[in-house]
């Protein structure tokens, strides 16, 4: 058996999206601390605290994140089953920044790499975005699907799809209205994901990227991974 992390690390000062919090991170108790030691010169974590968003690094959106007629839909109510499932990776490492993927790509995506979008998969799209410009000036400026794409994927009854950018789709082109879309059509996505390209090429894999059970969140950082057996 053989697992791929695709899940970023999380740290104080990571880029987070636009006025999403930013991450930070101290040291709550020192091992120090719980052995009496006064006025240590090094303090040794024993407990940290942080301090985030629920859309940190990589993550799952909940569906009431999507639009204000989902309230409700939070991520401790959706099923276990959306989160492990069956998974493909799509190459779209030729795009560039802020280019758009649509319906018909992803057609011959699938086609080139002998691919088939089963009800229930969870679609990963490569870009190689994060390995190109993680943390530049670019980070923003990404890939990401049109609105016809995410309808299109919607129909074929995926759990999600799972991207390397800080959005599913452009930001001021179709970013929000993807959003809508999968909440209208209840399936969801991942962000933030990293080692896509090790996917490539390896047929399907079973994806996991359980999150944390966030009583009403709108979302939560996830330890996503692919297992091939």
């Amino acid at each position: 058996m053989e697992i791929i992390d695709l899940s970023q690390e999380i740290y104080e000062g990571m880029p987070v999206y636009k006025d999403l919090p930013q991450v930070k991170m101290s040291i709550h108790n020192s091992h120090e601390e719980w052995s009496g030691i006064e006025n240590p010169t090094v303090k040794t974590p024993a407990v940290h605290k942080l301090e985030l968003g629920e859309h940190t690094g990589t993550h799952v959106d909940a569906i009431n994140h999507m639009a204000i007629q989902h309230k409700g839909k939070s991520i401790d109510t959706m099923p276990l089953s959306m989160f492990y499932t069956e998974g493909i990776c799509l190459d779209f490492s030729h795009k560039g920044l802020k280019e758009l993927i649509d319906t018909h790509e992803i057609i011959a995506a699938c086609e080139a790499a002998a691919h088939t979008i089963k009800r229930g998969d969870t679609v990963l799209f490569y870009t190689d975005h994060y390995r190109k410009h993680f943390a530049s000036e670019h980070w923003g400026n990404g890939p990401g699907l049109t609105i016809a794409a995410a309808q299109w994927l919607g129909e074929k009854g995926i759990s999600a799809f799972g991207v390397e950018t800080m959005s599913p789709g452009v930001p001021g082109i179709s970013n929000k209205q993807v959003h809508h879309i999968c909440g209208e059509m209840n399936f969801t996505h991942y962000e933030n994901l990293i080692n896509l390209h090790l996917l490539i090429g390896k047929g399907r894999f079973r994806f996991i990227g359980l999150p944390l059970k966030i009583r009403g969140g709108t979302g939560s950082p996830v330890r996503a991974v692919a297992v091939f057996e």
